[in-house]
């Protein structure tokens, strides 16, 4: 058995207005907010999500409606009189995870990602002030630019161009950690930061396309896999189920206004992912290498000593983790009424491992006392 030792009810931030324990997720329909959102749902939390739905998906909204305790605004949270909305109600915790992902929609969404993580972030802090909220602001590894320093602790500046093709999301996320630790300080609001780097697992859409998706989408398809450059470059990847951990923890037993790096830690260049995705799931696959779309980084490793020191440890093996992404995505692909090339989606050329569960471990839990 693996038991949990985060306990939600956490009171001490609770106003005179409520007595619940009730949690914000901003970027609610995404992967992570989906993941993090049924893990508090699980356990008996009230939980409401806002998204957009400009990058996050309907149907990942539609599986947490069966939930009682769930509630989604539609709502862009860098739409200040929108936002207003959310003053009237009351939260003991606030995760901020509204912002598109993935590097290939700076190009498409650079604007949402500056705005969503400066205005929207000034939006959710007075929310938190006015709730006496926990707020947890979700950063990103590409806070570090193409790093020079390995692995990357918290106290790195990183090596970043502030006017580069990248910087929509690098300096859109730098700006909202300095909004978030200046804002929490001067207006005594209980902040803390998390700098996410490559996280994979359930929800992620088909067409996602960043690695481990693209990946496994394009070998269910039996189409080519693109590796970009010489894929000798490294990344870590991290499964979504130990991310949630990490988010918890660090909202529970995190310090105010600081900033914990949560990732796997072991790195893997993107070669050597494609042939242990290949042996995971068993799906067959061919790689077409191309030039990259754009300036790209050749490696990030997180310190994760300061998450660690909160008892927070990953448990899920890369190969295991893909093999559950894998049964996920083939689960997606299924429930479309049409596959992209006009046949049925049962009929697309799935191979491996055929279970469709969404746990990886089921027997988690953690416990409202």
């Amino acid at each position: 058995m693996r038991l949990s030792s985060y306990s939600m009810q956490d009171c001490r931030h609770m106003d005179t207005y409520t007595t619940e324990v009730r949690y914000l997720v901003a970027g609610g329909a995404g992967f992570v907010g989906t993941n993090l959102a049924r893990r508090l749902l699980e356990h008996g939390a009230l939980v409401d999500c806002v998204d957009n739905l400009s990058t996050g998906r309907k149907a990942n909204v539609s599986d947490l409606t069966r939930y009682p305790n769930f509630n989604f605004i539609k709502l862009d949270i860098a739409d200040t009189a929108a936002c207003d909305r959310l003053l009237r109600r009351r939260y003991s915790h606030i995760y901020n995870l509204a912002c598109p992902t993935g590097v290939p929609n700076i190009a498409l969404l650079g604007e949402e990602m500056l705005m969503a993580s400066s205005v929207g972030t000034l939006n959710l802090l007075k929310v938190a002030r006015r709730s006496k909220a926990s707020y947890l602001f979700a950063s990103t590894a590409e806070a570090y630019g193409d790093p020079e320093i390995f692995p990357q602790p918290e106290s790195y500046v990183g090596k970043v161009d502030p006017v580069g093709p990248r910087s929509p999301y690098e300096e859109g996320k730098r700006f909202g950690e300095a909004l978030t630790r200046f804002w929490g300080r001067k207006h005594n609001v209980d902040v803390r930061i998390v700098r996410i780097f490559n996280t994979y697992g359930p929800a992620m859409s088909p067409d996602d396309q960043r690695v481990i998706p693209q990946m496994l989408s394009r070998m269910i398809a039996g189409k080519p896999v693109p590796i970009y450059g010489d894929g000798a470059q490294t990344r870590t990847f991290l499964h979504v189920d130990d991310l949630v951990d990490g988010l918890m923890t660090v909202m529970e037993k995190g310090a105010p206004a600081e900033v914990y790096n949560i990732g796997g830690d072991t790195q893997i260049t993107i070669c050597d992912l494609f042939e242990l995705a290949k042996k995971a799931t068993g799906l067959a696959g061919k790689a077409a290498f191309e030039k990259h779309f754009i300036a790209d980084h050749r490696g990030r490793c997180p310190d994760t000593t300061k998450v660690r020191a909160l008892g927070w440890h990953p448990r899920v093996s890369l190969a295991d983790g893909i093999r559950h992404s894998h049964r996920d995505l083939v689960a997606s692909i299924q429930a479309r009424p049409q596959a992209r090339n006009g046949r049925p989606a049962d009929r697309l050329p799935v191979t491996g491992h055929h279970h469709t569960s969404t746990k990886l471990y089921p027997e988690r839990r953690l416990a409202l006392s």
